[in-house]
């Protein structure tokens, strides 16, 4: 990603400044993207995964905690969420919302071995560069067994499907989020969203990554052309 860095550690500094100084806009700009009905999906995209009541999952990426506050409705008392962002002010949206959170990154997870039920990514796989690091970490810290689900964004297959999405996601969303958002770099991000979409790997390499940190039953599933679910067990 040329246009916006040079090296890991310069997308280390710009993500963290993007996401810092925009982590107060996101909710009110996701709300107005998704029309309402992004809680929705997040909490049927888990049930489908194998969520459960009692269960004990990791958030990684949390961000403002949209993924994690509709799991904590469905693990219930008996179960518990944790979140975990390398974004000072998107744990601090997060915290607003009451969630347990902890400082840190996906690919070196401040977790002991067997430590979860399910684990989950929402929106942020895209932003990793090292999968494989990714994912042996995620089969590490869960029990034999857990469940994994990452939720990406997957561009569309054929030509004109894809130029509408560009043209939504790289023109028409950060237009709205510059009018909704107060932060300047909140535009900036959304712009960026895109490119992050645009340069993912396919979704072939990705299900082959999960299957060589070991994972089982590897599956993608995706909904409106666009949004992949990508489900898995540990061991």
């Amino acid at each position: 990603m040329p246009a916006y860095y040079a090296d890991v550690e310069a997308k280390r500094r710009f993500t963290g400044r993007m996401f810092d100084s925009s982590a107060p806009d996101y909710d009110r700009v996701d709300r107005v993207l998704a029309f309402g009905t992004g809680s929705g999906y997040r909490r049927e995209a888990l049930l489908r995964a194998g969520l459960a009541p009692g269960m004990r999952m990791l958030d990684v990426a949390v961000g403002t905690g949209l993924v994690a506050r509709e799991a904590v409705g469905v693990v219930g008392d008996r179960g518990s969420v944790i979140g975990i962002d390398p974004s000072a002010g998107m744990l601090a949206q997060s915290e607003a919302h009451g969630l347990t959170l902890a400082r840190g990154r996906a690919e070196a997870l401040p977790f002991a071995a067997q430590s979860f039920d399910f684990l989950c990514m929402g929106y942020a796989l895209r932003h990793l560069a090292d999968l494989g690091a990714v994912f042996g970490e995620f089969r590490r810290v869960l029990k034999p067994g857990g469940r994994l689900l990452v939720l990406e964004i997957t561009r569309p297959e054929g030509r004109v499907a894809s130029a509408l999405l560009k043209a939504y996601l790289r023109g028409v969303v950060p237009a709205l989020a510059g009018l909704v958002g107060r932060s300047r770099d909140t535009a900036t991000l959304y712009r960026y969203y895109w490119d992050t979409i645009e340069a993912c790997v396919p979704p072939e390499r990705i299900m082959d990554t999960m299957s060589a940190a070991g994972f089982s039953g590897v599956g993608r599933s995706v909904a409106l052309g666009i949004f992949s679910e990508y489900s898995a067990r540990a061991g």
